[in-house]
Protein backbone atom coordinates (compact mmCIF):
# COMPACT_ATOMS: atom_id res chain seq x y z
CA UNK A 1 0.00 0.00 0.00
CA UNK A 2 2.87 2.39 0.57
CA UNK A 3 4.85 2.06 -2.60
CA UNK A 4 1.33 2.27 -4.11
CA UNK A 5 0.50 5.57 -2.08
CA UNK A 6 4.19 6.45 -3.08
CA UNK A 7 3.46 6.83 -6.82
CA UNK A 8 0.23 7.74 -6.66
CA UNK A 9 1.71 11.29 -5.26
CA UNK A 10 4.57 11.08 -7.54
CA UNK A 11 2.10 10.72 -10.08
CA UNK A 12 -0.08 14.13 -9.12
CA UNK A 13 3.32 16.20 -8.22
CA UNK A 14 4.63 15.14 -11.58
CA UNK A 15 1.43 15.93 -13.46
CA UNK A 16 -0.01 19.38 -12.44
CA UNK A 17 1.86 22.54 -12.93
CA UNK A 18 0.47 24.73 -9.93
CA UNK A 19 1.18 24.57 -6.43
CA UNK A 20 -1.20 26.22 -3.78
CA UNK A 21 1.45 27.78 -1.65
CA UNK A 22 0.32 28.65 1.65
CA UNK A 23 2.15 31.24 3.59
CA UNK A 24 1.23 33.35 6.72
CA UNK A 25 0.53 36.97 6.55
CA UNK A 26 1.86 39.47 8.91
CA UNK A 27 -1.73 39.35 11.01
CA UNK A 28 -1.39 35.44 11.34
CA UNK A 29 -3.75 35.33 8.62
CA UNK A 30 -3.20 32.63 5.92
CA UNK A 31 -2.11 33.29 2.63
CA UNK A 32 -2.43 31.15 -0.48
CA UNK A 33 -0.95 31.89 -3.66
CA UNK A 34 -1.02 29.54 -7.03
CA UNK A 35 2.38 29.25 -8.18
CA UNK A 36 4.26 27.21 -10.86
CA UNK A 37 6.52 25.00 -9.35
CA UNK A 38 9.29 22.37 -10.27
CA UNK A 39 11.12 19.76 -7.77
CA UNK A 40 14.25 17.64 -7.62
CA UNK A 41 13.07 14.50 -6.40
CA UNK A 42 10.26 15.83 -4.43
CA UNK A 43 12.66 16.94 -1.72
CA UNK A 44 12.82 20.58 -3.09
CA UNK A 45 9.85 22.71 -4.94
CA UNK A 46 10.80 25.53 -6.27
CA UNK A 47 9.51 28.43 -8.16
CA UNK A 48 10.10 31.93 -9.17
CA UNK A 49 8.62 34.81 -7.69
CA UNK A 50 8.80 39.08 -7.02
CA UNK A 51 10.24 39.52 -4.31
CA UNK A 52 7.90 42.45 -3.08
CA UNK A 53 4.93 39.98 -3.93
CA UNK A 54 2.98 39.27 -0.56
CA UNK A 55 3.69 35.16 -0.05
CA UNK A 56 7.35 36.18 -0.65
CA UNK A 57 7.76 39.18 1.48
CA UNK A 58 6.01 36.64 4.36
CA UNK A 59 8.98 34.05 4.09
CA UNK A 60 11.38 36.50 5.10
CA UNK A 61 9.40 36.94 8.59
CA UNK A 62 7.81 32.91 8.57
CA UNK A 63 9.44 30.30 6.57
CA UNK A 64 6.62 27.83 7.16
CA UNK A 65 4.86 26.84 4.42
CA UNK A 66 2.41 24.30 3.46
CA UNK A 67 0.79 23.41 0.24
CA UNK A 68 -1.37 21.26 -1.84
CA UNK A 69 -1.51 20.27 -5.61
CA UNK A 70 -3.98 18.62 -7.53
CA UNK A 71 -5.80 18.90 -11.12
CA UNK A 72 -8.61 21.28 -10.88
CA UNK A 73 -9.96 19.46 -13.81
CA UNK A 74 -11.20 16.70 -12.18
CA UNK A 75 -14.99 16.97 -11.48
CA UNK A 76 -16.51 16.75 -8.05
CA UNK A 77 -17.11 12.84 -7.53
CA UNK A 78 -14.58 11.56 -9.89
CA UNK A 79 -11.92 10.47 -8.50
CA UNK A 80 -10.38 13.96 -7.64
CA UNK A 81 -7.13 13.69 -5.53
CA UNK A 82 -4.32 16.02 -4.32
CA UNK A 83 -0.76 15.91 -2.36
CA UNK A 84 -0.44 17.94 1.01
CA UNK A 85 3.30 18.86 1.52
CA UNK A 86 4.68 20.81 4.28
CA UNK A 87 7.95 22.51 4.39
CA UNK A 88 10.32 25.41 5.24
CA UNK A 89 10.57 27.73 2.24
CA UNK A 90 13.55 30.40 1.19
CA UNK A 91 14.89 33.18 -1.37
CA UNK A 92 17.52 31.28 -2.87
CA UNK A 93 21.12 33.22 -2.05
CA UNK A 94 23.03 34.64 -5.28
CA UNK A 95 25.46 32.36 -4.38
CA UNK A 96 23.39 28.95 -4.67
CA UNK A 97 21.70 30.33 -7.86
CA UNK A 98 23.66 28.16 -10.57
CA UNK A 99 23.65 24.76 -8.79
CA UNK A 100 19.82 25.65 -8.05
CA UNK A 101 19.02 26.38 -11.56
CA UNK A 102 20.73 23.55 -12.62
CA UNK A 103 18.05 21.45 -10.68
CA UNK A 104 15.12 23.55 -10.40
CA UNK A 105 13.85 23.54 -14.18
CA UNK A 106 14.80 20.28 -15.44
CA UNK A 107 11.11 19.43 -15.28
CA UNK A 108 8.94 21.95 -16.94
CA UNK A 109 5.34 21.60 -18.30
CA UNK A 110 3.14 23.52 -20.99
CA UNK A 111 4.63 26.78 -21.72
CA UNK A 112 7.22 27.27 -18.70
CA UNK A 113 10.44 28.75 -19.52
CA UNK A 114 14.10 27.83 -17.61
CA UNK A 115 15.58 30.67 -15.88
CA UNK A 116 19.61 31.54 -15.72
CA UNK A 117 21.27 32.87 -12.66
CA UNK A 118 21.36 36.37 -13.73
CA UNK A 119 17.99 36.43 -14.38
CA UNK A 120 17.20 36.20 -11.01
CA UNK A 121 19.67 38.27 -8.93
CA UNK A 122 20.70 41.76 -8.93
CA UNK A 123 18.23 44.50 -10.72
CA UNK A 124 16.24 41.36 -11.47
CA UNK A 125 12.38 41.37 -10.84
CA UNK A 126 12.03 37.93 -9.98
CA UNK A 127 13.93 35.44 -7.89
CA UNK A 128 14.10 32.16 -6.96
CA UNK A 129 13.04 30.01 -4.20
CA UNK A 130 13.03 26.79 -2.32
CA UNK A 131 10.93 24.77 -0.14
CA UNK A 132 12.95 22.27 1.53
CA UNK A 133 9.87 19.50 1.86
CA UNK A 134 9.02 17.70 5.71
CA UNK A 135 6.05 15.92 4.75
CA UNK A 136 4.19 14.76 2.06
CA UNK A 137 0.27 13.63 2.43
CA UNK A 138 -1.85 11.86 -0.36
CA UNK A 139 -5.38 13.07 -0.06
CA UNK A 140 -7.62 9.92 0.01
CA UNK A 141 -11.50 10.43 -0.73
CA UNK A 142 -14.15 8.84 0.96
CA UNK A 143 -15.29 5.12 0.48
CA UNK A 144 -17.95 5.63 -0.97
CA UNK A 145 -18.91 9.20 -2.85
CA UNK A 146 -22.84 8.51 -1.90
CA UNK A 147 -22.59 8.36 1.69
CA UNK A 148 -20.77 11.63 3.30
CA UNK A 149 -20.49 9.97 6.41
CA UNK A 150 -17.39 8.46 4.88
CA UNK A 151 -14.27 11.19 6.05
CA UNK A 152 -11.69 12.03 3.43
CA UNK A 153 -8.52 11.41 4.63
CA UNK A 154 -4.73 12.51 4.79
CA UNK A 155 -2.22 9.48 4.49
CA UNK A 156 1.80 10.45 4.81
CA UNK A 157 3.48 9.45 1.71
CA UNK A 158 7.03 9.54 0.76
CA UNK A 159 7.75 9.75 -3.34
CA UNK A 160 11.08 10.58 -2.99
CA UNK A 161 13.35 8.59 -5.74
Amino acid sequence: MAADLDRHVRGIVDGVAYLVLATSDPDGRPRTSPVYFSHDGYRDLYWVSAPDAQHSRNLIRDPRVAGVIFDSSVLPGYGASAAYVTGMARQVPDFELEKRCAVAFHRLVGTARAFKPEQLRGEASLRLYVMDVELWEAHLPGVDPDDESVPETRVEAAPEV
